[in-house]
């Protein structure tokens, strides 16, 4: 199974960047995983939020294959604990997804085709952070959630 983390902006911020690199690489040892940065629209100063948003679900639209599992980040999805994580993963291998996207959203959340289109929304916390923070922690969570599946010292419950 294949893991993309895919984020709505710019790229990597330097303070986030070798963090974010180097949760993926360990993530690397258990499932194939990447980053994709998705662009925002060259017009998006020029564009109102929901015209903005509507051009943001166009291009992440156009990545997805209709197999993926699109998993959006959004404040007001579901809470996980990190074995809940961990469960939420092997339940989508043993139903041998093939590919799972964990998409966080531009700078004014997601269009509803997005809304529509994901498989499972997923919140963090009730808090929110900056979106290059979001990366950070999505990364390592996922991390921890592979060394809980293989039952490794990583998470101290």
């Amino acid at each position: 199974m294949k893991l993309q983390f895919w984020s709505v902006g710019k790229p990597h911020e330097a303070y986030i960047k070798a963090g974010v690199e180097d949760f993926t690489g360990r993530t690397g040892k258990y499932f194939n995983a990447e980053w994709i940065i998705v662009a925002p629209p060259k017009n998006a100063a020029a564009l109102n939020e929901t015209e903005l948003k509507k051009q943001e679900a166009k291009l992440v639209l156009q990545q997805l294959s209709k197999d993926d599992y699109l998993v959006l980040l959004d404040e007001r999805g579901k809470q996980l604990s990190s074995p809940e994580l961990a469960n939420f993963i092997q339940q989508r291998a043993n139903e041998s997804i093939k590919r799972i996207v964990f998409l966080i959203g531009g700078a004014f959340g997601v269009n509803d085709t997005i809304m529509q289109r994901a498989n499972y929304t997923w919140s963090l916390s009730k808090l929110v952070f900056p979106h290059m923070l979001v990366r950070l922690i999505l990364a390592e969570q996922v991390y921890r959630a592979c060394t809980i599946l293989k039952n490794e010292k990583y998470h101290h419950s």
